[in-house]
């Protein structure tokens, strides 16, 4: 692909430089991805329109208006299981992304925003032969680097450009956290200063932007860093203000850390929990399957797998907590409504962050629903079948990811007091749940012991509410096993019928 790009920019005669991230992970030994920025100098759209044409891909406008196209070109092998013949990289389709700029290269990467990526090689310069130590050497040799970006790779440092990199475009604040915090790297002190002193500036970008650089950040690995960073940079609680109240809310003796504390750790632990065992005597206790692996892994929401949404619903899941602490008659301090109260924050703050509605709702329930779990265990020595039923009856799409949303909260309210016995009790109740929950939550229809016809016949009804109700009674009592024949349920709807007539 890249020999065919130095073609088409040869034929075209245009002048082209590979910048940015596939440059920059290049020379920090990375194997070349499938994902290429390029400058060019010259009409932006009408090249794109060209090279979407010449390879066979589409054009998707990023910014004409700031001359920004991205051009996807399928990989021949992309539906294959064929390994990928370069090292490092999947078979995924190629994305070319192509910004234009005038005046000379230098003076464009001089309004690019950190020096690891204000680097830039004329695409005729790109080493196309086997990726080895030498094509690297000649790679780090022949790259433009006016603002000493190498060196900060070696330092392993994200550094500003210039002293307005963050007012020309505030998205960058946020960007620096996500950049330090896929690479690996740390923030340069003086570009740390800038971000602080320039955070007031976050809410300028367009909310979609905000929204999507945060559901970034969570989506790497080491979430609870990257937020309390955000928070040292006054950022966080500029993006969703209501978690500054959660500062300093201290909890019952329950709770080792406050409600800010706690929900850090909850964002770590939900994580965590979606990780596998790691061979580890805490997490080895979480229920846990290849298919498990594969049901976080599946992509969403915004471009976001489920473990991604899960970081986010921990993030809200007790923002309401402040507004609805009180002690009861006991004396004991509660949080009545905080979950209801809390899925209403997330829901007005995520919507103006312009996450799909898909995301919205999927975050909304399991805020709403966090406690349900842990309420099913209460008194109890298993919970019953039936309630397990309408768990993953009433939760449906995030019932799985509520159940690993509760031990997150359950690990990160006991904190380092941790108690083994008790991680053990509740880790193998949720197991229970589990393992009661996947078996199939309706019977099929075939195998219903009445209809709904039947229902309408035998108590002359006319079809309506009360109907459905008579059915779901029975269907609940049979998933629940509590009945298995026919003459048990008509016993049971009778029963509801009863019921019915003494309460009107």
């Amino acid at each position: 692909m890249l020999t065919g790009l130095i073609e088409f920019f040869t034929r075209t005669q245009t002048p082209a430089f590979i910048v940015g991230g596939c440059l920059r992970d290049s020379l920090l030994s990375l194997p070349p991805g499938r994902d290429v920025d390029i400058a060019v100098a010259g009409d932006v759209q009408i090249l794109a329109k060209e090279l979407a044409r010449s390879f066979g891909g589409t054009l998707v406008p990023l910014s004409p208006e700031r001359s920004m196209m991205r051009v996807v070109v399928p990989h021949p092998g992309a539906d294959s299981h064929q390994e990928s013949p370069v090292p490092g990289t999947s078979n995924k389709n190629w994305t070319i992304d192509l910004s234009g700029f005038s005046g000379s290269i230098e003076e464009d990467l001089a309004r690019r925003d950190f020096t690891v990526d204000a680097l830039a090689l004329p695409i005729s310069d790109w080493p196309v032969s086997n990726w080895d130590d030498e094509a690297q050497d000649l790679l780090a040799q022949r790259v433009i680097d006016p603002f000493h970006g190498k060196a900060d790779l070696a330092r392993k440092c994200i550094r500003a450009v210039g002293s307005s990199v963050f007012r020309d475009d505030p998205i960058r604040l946020l960007r620096s956290v996500r950049l330090a915090a896929s690479l690996g790297f740390r923030l340069d002190p003086e570009t740390a200063r800038m971000v602080l002193a320039d955070a007031n500036h976050i809410t300028e970008p367009a909310p979609e932007r905000v929204g999507s650089e945060l559901l970034a950040i969570l989506a790497l690995d080491g979430a609870k860093g990257s937020l309390e960073a955000l928070d040292r940079l006054d950022l966080l609680c500029r993006i969703i203000p209501e978690l500054a109240e959660t500062k300093g809310v201290e909890q019952p003796n329950a709770h080792y850390w406050d409600v800010w504390g706690h929900t850090l750790h909850a964002v770590e632990g939900a994580e965590r929990v979606t990780k596998g065992h790691q061979h580890s005597p805490v997490f080895t206790l979480v229920y846990w399957t290849e298919e498990t692996d594969a049901y976080f892994n599946q992509t969403v929401s915004d471009g976001h797998n489920r473990r991604t949404i899960l970081k986010l619903a921990a993030l809200f899941h007790d923002i309401s907590k402040p507004q609805t602490k009180h002690q009861d008659e006991t004396g004991r301090t509660r949080f009545p409504g905080h979950s209801e109260a809390g899925a209403e924050v997330a829901k007005q703050r995520l919507s103006r962050l312009k996450l799909s509605s898909k995301g919205i709702g999927m975050v909304y329930k399991m805020v709403e629903q966090h406690l349900r779990p842990y309420n099913m265990m209460q008194g109890v020595e298993v919970p019953t079948n039936r309630a397990i039923y309408r768990f993953f009856r009433d939760l449906d799409d995030v019932a799985v990811d509520t159940l690993y949303l509760s031990q997150a909260d359950f690990l990160a309210a006991k904190g380092p007091e941790l108690n083994p016995d008790d991680w053990a009790n509740h880790a193998r109740m949720i197991a229970h749940i589990f393992q009661v929950g996947f078996q199939p939550a309706l019977p099929e229809a075939a195998l219903r012991l009445i209809n709904g016809n039947e229902l309408i016949e035998h108590f002359k009804l006319a079809p309506g509410p009360l109907v459905g109700l008579l059915l779901e009674g029975i269907n609940e009592a049979q998933a629940a096993g509590e009945i298995s024949t026919t003459e048990q349920a008509w016993d049971l709807a009778g029963k509801i019928m009863l019921q019915q007539t003494d309460e009107a």
